[in-house]
């Protein structure tokens, strides 16, 4: 880190993680000259136009987001993505771009990743030339900026904002309803505020996607696995809609089933196995119980996983279409891969 002389300077280098932009280098002092020679002699480093790292070394992931914060202006805030990022929701790998938000009429556009053009001093093994230096800014603008934006640190849009924003920045409109429902899932977002949001803030895509997607969560749906099977294996093939976390009693304790068919030769209970993450003793002995209690009772089970729902979904409504024709049902079956992708069953 160069040490600046101004204290004030260091005060702000120390708020922004080391990094300032060109009309903050100026305001301190610093002539263009002067910040440019800083830049060739390999003392501060330039990660995106108009912004520079009072520092040789590679940024950092904080360093990272100021700097596209900075290049935004004093009104950016992360979006999309990024912001999904920070909310803790949504994996970004560390090469890809930084999305911000600015209001609506800003001047500033996105940026190609920034790579290393001036040697460091000899006694800065990294960054290298040609090395990453930023991965580049992707500028979204937008008319409700004064109601998306969140005073968090970095200052992102609000959780409901991020979510919307993600659904509508999808290639399809099926994609848009699974974003939602994994936003939602993901993040715990209230859906009440999140409708509220639709209202306040009209999507301008996907409004039907986004629409029934809330509906789906309103009826129970609480993972994407669970949204998976109720889209490619009960709707897609005619299998009647089953009850959403119904409700089930183990050893004094209320529990809740993913799927309960009802009929009247008796239930059906489908399990979705998402759950990576239950690996206490408690969840599983109380999985196990569920399960036995299940079983005593004389309700069938069915238990599938992630690869059964998405990538062999027509074997899955086959063994689940036995089991309800087995309790009475009778329907339709609208899949056209069915018939050369799924072997007989029974």
């Amino acid at each position: 880190m160069i040490t600046p002389t101004d204290a004030s300077l260091q005060r702000l280098l120390d708020t922004q993680h080391g990094l300032l932009s060109a009309r903050q280098a100026r305001r301190h002092g610093y002539t263009r000259k002067h910040v440019q020679y800083l830049v060739e002699s390999g003392q501060w480093t330039n990660p995106l136009f108009g912004v520079y790292a009072a520092t040789t070394g590679p940024l950092t992931r904080p360093m990272t987001l100021q700097a596209a914060l900075l290049f935004g202006g004093d009104a950016a805030v992360l979006s999309h993505d990024t912001a999904a990022e920070e909310w803790g929701f949504q994996p970004v790998a560390p090469d890809e771009q930084v999305h911000i938000t600015v209001p609506y009429g800003r001047s500033a556009v996105g940026q190609l990743p920034r790579r290393v053009s001036c040697p460091t001093r000899e006694h800065e093994p990294v960054p290298r030339i040609g090395d990453q230096l930023h991965p580049g800014v992707a500028v979204h603008r937008s008319r409700a900026f004064n109601h998306i934006a969140v005073a968090t640190c970095p200052p992102r849009t609000s959780l409901a904002d991020t979510a919307l924003d993600l659904a509508v920045a999808m290639p399809t409109a099926q994609l848009a309803y699974g974003s939602v429902i994994a936003s939602v899932t993901n993040a715990g977002i209230n859906l009440t505020r999140l409708q509220t949001r639709i209202i306040e803030r009209k999507p301008r895509r996907y409004n039907r996607a986004i629409a029934a997607a809330c509906v789906m969560i309103a009826d129970g749906i609480q993972s994407v696995l669970e949204f998976h099977y109720a889209l490619d294996v009960e709707d897609a093939h005619g299998l009647p809609r089953g009850t959403r976390q119904g409700p089930v009693v183990v050893d004094g304790v209320t529990l809740y089933e993913d799927v309960v068919y009802r009929f009247g030769r008796g239930d059906l209970i489908v399990r979705l196995d998402g759950h990576r993450w239950h690996r206490t003793r408690t969840i599983r002995r109380r999985d196990r119980r569920r399960i036995n209690a299940a079983t005593l009772a004389g309700t069938d089970q069915l238990v599938y996983g992630w690869d059964e729902v998405h990538d062999e979904s027509c074997t899955a409504a086959a063994e689940v279409r036995v089991m309800l024709e087995e309790h009475g049902w009778r329907g339709a079956h609208p899949c056209p891969n069915c018939a050369r992708s799924v072997p007989q069953v029974g």
